[in-house]
């Protein structure tokens, strides 16, 4: 393999949603980040049921904010346990104001704005949990990535 064509990953991006398999697919990410000494980029992917709650006011903002930050917590460890820079942030996964804003498209919007060499996604079972939102996703990412994408 030629100087030229070596395979070069700066940042893993990493969708999640608070679930199991998407601290599995964290796991994930950091291996691939240690192996080619990137940076992870964990992005929270609210689903439609949180979002339509928070712009009703059903559902406490605020509390929303303590959830995700305490899975930051826990996945942060993870990451500097291997030695990975693991930055986050939080995105609607839907819009009640904007058609063409699903999982998936935030998911590749994100990419380009982070400039993300590779993505791993969780692959969650269809379980109908309104905060496994990830399972529709991991289709159209892999559809629609410019990047290599790792379904786990």
């Amino acid at each position: 393999m030629t100087e030229s064509s070596t395979f070069e990953v700066n940042t893993v991006l990493v969708p999640v949603d608070g679930s199991e398999e998407s601290t599995q697919a964290v796991e994930y990410a950091v291996a691939i980040a240690e192996k080619y000494g990137a940076d992870v980029h964990a992005l929270y992917v609210l689903g439609e049921q949180v979002v339509t709650g928070i712009e009703s006011g059903v559902v406490d903002e605020a509390e929303v904010l303590d959830e995700t930050d305490s899975f930051f917590q826990g996945i942060s460890e993870v990451a500097a346990n291997r030695g990975v820079e693991l930055s986050t942030s939080t995105v609607y996964g839907f819009s009640t104001m904007r058609k063409t804003q699903h999982p998936g498209s935030v998911i590749l919007d994100t990419a380009e704005d982070i400039d993300a060499d590779f993505i791993v996604i969780p692959r969650e079972p269809l379980s109908g949990e309104p905060g496994e939102i990830l399972e529709k996703a991991a289709e159209y990412v892999l559809l629609y990535a410019s990047q290599p994408v790792l379904s786990v």
